[in-house]
């Protein structure tokens, strides 16, 4: 939400200096010169990259004022759920578990965990993990490699993203220039006209190259910093799963592997280590619960 706050303060500040400094031409010639480069700079986006990145990056304005979408609370969530998948799979084999990773819509482990159950990428990547562990054991000692692996692609995938609007952010000048050499070719139309008139039309013409700069360094350019910001953020989820399954590959106690994925998460993120315990001694019992 800070950042929804220092965006009304830019447009407060620039704009607000803008509606003071300038005349009535500037003023009159602004959303001109807006749609320009705006629209200018949306096709520069759609040539310069595939769809779905394209997409992504538009999607980035809104990913940067709402920021990641993973709490405490889903990670204390994931965990819970994590421990109880390596609990299984340690004491009965991945026979135990084969039932809730063939068919995870159906398992009731993970709809208690509904914030995980909606995360396509995440579910894959935990099913994905374990029927890999079923096909060959003879490769465990790979399969926390490939794990990494697949979240560094998914998480390249998203960096298109970004680099994306970086790409934007330093093109917008020179879309702002384009915009200025067109009010000096319309301007260079009426020479003949009086000194306040032309200098109207310049002071309208400039506003192109004010506008490139400030969507670039002041927009878009933040924006861009911010959309990484949280796309490495979201990928300690996935960094989390791969970090519980390679510990149980490891051999490491479903506990263990548990507690050091816990501790490499940031502060903010880290959940309670005593309510962490709760969370997974229900989880536990909440089948012969259940049953009762």
């Amino acid at each position: 939400m800070i950042q929804l706050v220092g965006f009304v303060i830019v447009l407060l500040v620039v704009f607000g200096g803008l509606f003071i400094s300038g005349g009535p031409a500037i003023l009159a010639a602004l959303p001109f010169e807006l749609a320009l480069i705006g629209g200018a700079a949306f096709g520069t986006l759609l040539i310069g990259n595939a769809p779905n990145v394209a997409k992504s990056a538009m999607a980035g304005f809104g990913k940067a004022i709402s920021g990641s979408k993973w709490k405490r609370a889903d990670y204390s969530e994931l965990l819970t759920v994590l421990h109880e998948l390596t609990r299984r799979a340690k004491r009965g084999g991945i026979v135990a578990i084969e039932a809730d990773i063939e068919a995870p819509e159906q398992s009731e482990l993970f709809k208690s965990a509904p914030r995980l159950h909606s995360e396509p990428q995440a579910m894959a990547l935990i099913c994905d993990s374990f029927r890999l562990m079923a096909l060959d054991p003879s490769t465990l000692e790979h399969a926390g490699e490939r794990m990494k692996d697949t979240v560094a692609d998914i998480v390249e995938d998203k960096n298109r993203a970004v680099s994306a609007l970086h790409t934007l952010a330093d093109a917008l000048p020179a879309l702002g220039i384009v915009a200025a050499v067109l009010g000096i070719i319309k301007t260079m139309g009426v020479i003949d006209e009086s000194p306040a008139v032309l200098g109207e039309m310049i002071a309208a013409a400039l506003l192109g190259t004010f506008l490139g700069v400030f969507l670039a360094y002041g927009l878009v350019g933040p924006v861009a910093s911010r959309f990484g910001q949280v796309v490495e953020e979201e990928a300690l989820y996935l960094d989390t799963i791969a970090n519980v399954l390679g510990g149980h590959v490891s051999g490491l106690a479903p506990r263990t592997s548990i507690e050091i994925a816990r501790s490499a998460l940031p502060g903010h993120l880290r959940p309670n280590i005593n309510d962490l315990d709760h969370a997974i001694t229900a989880s536990r019992f909440a089948p012969a619960q259940a049953a009762a």
